[in-house]
């Protein structure tokens, strides 16, 4: 194996660990971001965890951030709460942050 390939191989692993770890923090998000949507519509304990779960799963649903935004936005008007998109991207984007955070400390 010559440096070059030493070296591609090396960029190909650290490439596919900021990968790992994007996903982790973005799913971490989903996850913050569902438990503060749930404590906002009223839902405590196993419910709230369990719509967390939902958002999670929303955010597979296609690449970017637009599932997980109509979803909390669909389920917050639907409880007679209404948030700017401007809003809950703030939240996200505040979540995101701790994401990161969380992940890089291996919590």
């Amino acid at each position: 194996m010559t440096t070059f390939d030493k070296r591609e191989e090396g960029f190909e692993k650290k490439f596919a660990l900021d990968e790992e770890q994007k996903f982790k923090a973005e799913a971490r998000r989903d996850k913050l971001l569902g438990l503060w949507v749930a404590e906002q519509i009223g839902l405590s304990g196993d419910a709230a965890t369990a719509y967390a779960k939902e958002v999670v799963i929303a955010d597979l649903e296609e690449a970017g951030d637009a599932d997980v935004l109509r979803k909390v936005t669909k389920d917050l008007t639907d409880n007679g709460i209404t948030l700017s998109e401007q809003q809950i991207r703030a939240k996200m984007d505040e979540f995101l942050a701790i994401a990161v955070e969380q992940v890089k400390a291996g919590i």
